[in-house]
């Protein structure tokens, strides 16, 4: 068994305990086997470290990393893993949090001084909640949904079955089952097949009291568009933790609307992710030592 040689960068006191944790010692990067890679806001600063580098396997810190493929900084001779399935407990949560929000009207209720009584209050027994993208995000929520007897419906890059789900389509088949949803939710990986993929054509087949739940990238959906079916009414309403410009500029459009909730990318916050990802860069170099397969892999040609 090896002796992982890893570079942390930037330092990161969490991470580096875990890599000394499961066994490997830390190194310059010129001197690495690996690199941990812990900003994930500074994709040009992982390219220009690796020019330097003959590291072997690079561990991203997040699961969205479109970021890192637009400054190509992934290059398809290492071995990559991101921290996509680590997460998703954690952010499949937020997501519920805001279908409840939504169909109890708990933010227009949350509002109001006096004791208005706001119609079109639902349970999830019996609701329809479509998927898209079954992922740690899309599997962790549709077990957090099956005690609340909601039905699940679900999309994913290949059409396999979802546990828990009543019918699973591929992508191409999202036209088919989002007229059915009560709720549409967004938790797919942004590839450049994926941007915009709730688009007009697509929002105009929901139903017209039907939410849009995005907890994953703001470019899945069509910002333009989720404004003009808003205006319209032609949906119920959207609740957003991610969006497309992000953060969201005071005067943009979508803050003008009461059936809008907007948080600020807070699904998964760094005191829950470190933790996490800690535990996720320990096992990763524990089997890296012993030459087993690593979590998280990333597909180049897929783009996440």
């Amino acid at each position: 068994m090896m002796v992982p040689r890893v570079c942390v960068a930037p330092p990161s006191p969490p991470i580096e305990e875990a890599v000394v944790g499961a066994g490997g010692i830390l190194v310059e990067p010129t001197a690495a086997d690996a690199i941990v890679w812990t900003d994930p806001r500074d994709p040009g600063g992982l390219k220009d470290l690796l020019a330097a580098s003959r590291a072997r396997w690079v561990q991203l810190p997040f699961a969205g990393i479109e970021s890192f493929f637009e400054a190509g900084a992934i290059d398809p001779a290492r071995t990559w893993t991101c921290a996509k399935g680590v997460y998703g407990h954690a952010t499949a949560e937020h997501a519920l949090a805001l279908i409840l929000m939504t169909s109890r009207k708990l933010h227009r209720h949350a509002r109001d001084r006096g004791w208005t009584r706001h119609p079109g209050t639902r349970r999830l027994a019996g609701s329809t909640v479509l998927i898209v993208g079954t992922g740690g995000v899309g599997r962790a929520l549709a077990e957090m949904l099956e005690p609340l007897r909601a039905r699940i419906l679900a999309v994913s890059r290949t059409g396999a079955k979802v546990s828990g789900a009543e019918r699973t389509k591929p992508v191409a088949g999202l036209g088919e089952l989002v007229g059915e949803a009560d709720f549409v939710v967004v938790a797919a990986a942004l590839t450049p097949a994926t941007r915009g993929l709730l688009g007009r054509d697509v929002l105009a087949r929901m139903k017209p009291d039907a939410w849009v739940i995005n907890v994953a990238r703001g470019g899945l959906v069509d910002t333009d568009a989720l404004v003009d079916a808003l205006r319209a009414g032609r949906i119920g309403g959207a609740a957003l933790d991610v969006t497309d410009p992000e953060p969201l500029p005071d005067d943009h459009p979508l803050w003008s609307f009461d059936d809008v909730i907007v948080t600020p990318h807070v699904a998964n916050t760094v005191g829950m992710a470190i933790p996490e990802l800690q535990g996720m860069v320990g096992r990763n170099v524990a089997a890296f030592a012993r030459g087993e397969p690593l979590e998280g892999l990333v597909d180049p040609a897929l783009g996440y």
